[in-house]
């Protein structure tokens, strides 16, 4: 209850982006029952969470075309070839960002990204309604994003709810013990830290530090944002991150396969509470 009535809508860029993706869904819903019959139909998919459990820190690699805080990053990209170099550099899972209108991405990335590669697929997008759910697993998703931060107290569970009815797994990402401690009371098995604040973009990298150090050890724990190259990727480790999300530094590569290689293989401290 205090969650509840302490949470208000998001203001600033994400605020911005959700009212988009409220419209989206809205007409989203227009195709409800083609989309449910794909979803049923959908084959089984590479799982995501276990994917990212090991001895060392799991990368998940970004396609990235642009985003708000940086602008265009890799206009030209083909998103399956740029997958193809990420997974054949190590990386665990494959983010797609799918938005369009800050993001440059589509459901036609992930679903060529899912037909390039063999492992996860993470479907990451602006989700504020279930029907984008079915969406996503109708597209071949391992996992869907959904933003604590986003959705507050009410819509949340609902989210989690539906995914696990269609046997979608998701990464609930937070920035704070209030969302963290939502996300855990919702049974999320994996969840992202973003240092970045998505209202005002700002970057704080002391945010996984602190939060990883409150994530149950069952819990896979993803560090987000503000980790662009190797020493960034220790640094999360030693405070207990079992994965890092990259996406802009290895995007904007020259070459995505070394840039990806050069982040795997850190091992992984674990975390014991």
């Amino acid at each position: 209850m205090q969650a509840s009535s302490a949470w208000t809508p998001p203001s600033g860029t994400l605020g911005r982006i959700v009212g988009e993706a409220r419209e989206r869904a809205r007409a989203l819903a227009l195709r409800s029952r083609e989309l449910e019959e794909s979803a049923q139909a959908m084959q089984p998919v590479p799982p995501f969470a276990s994917s990212l459990r090991g001895n060392s820190v799991a990368v998940i690699a970004e396609v990235k075309r642009r985003s708000p805080s940086k602008g265009w990053i890799q206009p030209s990209m083909n998103a399956a070839e740029q997958a193809g170099a990420y997974a054949a550099a190590g990386a665990r899972a494959i983010s797609v960002l799918t938005e369009s209108a800050h993001f440059a991405g589509s459901n036609e990335d992930l679903s060529a990204v899912r037909a390039a590669v063999s492992v996860p697929v993470l479907k990451k997008d602006f989700h504020v309604d279930p029907i984008q759910l079915v969406e996503a697993k109708a597209l071949g998703a391992s996992a869907a994003l959904l933003i604590a931060r986003a959705l507050g107290p009410s819509l949340l569970p609902q989210l989690m709810k539906t995914a696990n009815e269609l046997a979608l797994e998701v990464l609930v990402e937070v920035r704070d013990e209030v969302e963290l401690a939502l996300a855990l009371e919702g049974g999320a098995n994996v969840v992202g830290i973003n240092n970045r604040n998505l209202e005002t973009l700002a970057i704080d990298t002391g945010t996984s530090e602190r939060l990883l150090a409150r994530l149950p050890a069952r819990v896979i724990a993803i560090a987000e944002s503000g980790v662009s190259g190797r020493v960034d990727v220790e640094r999360v480790a030693r405070a207990g991150a079992d994965a890092v999300l990259v996406g802009s530094s290895v995007s904007a590569a020259a070459n995505p396969e070394e840039a990806v290689r050069c982040l795997t293989g850190v091992p992984r401290v674990a975390r014991v509470n």
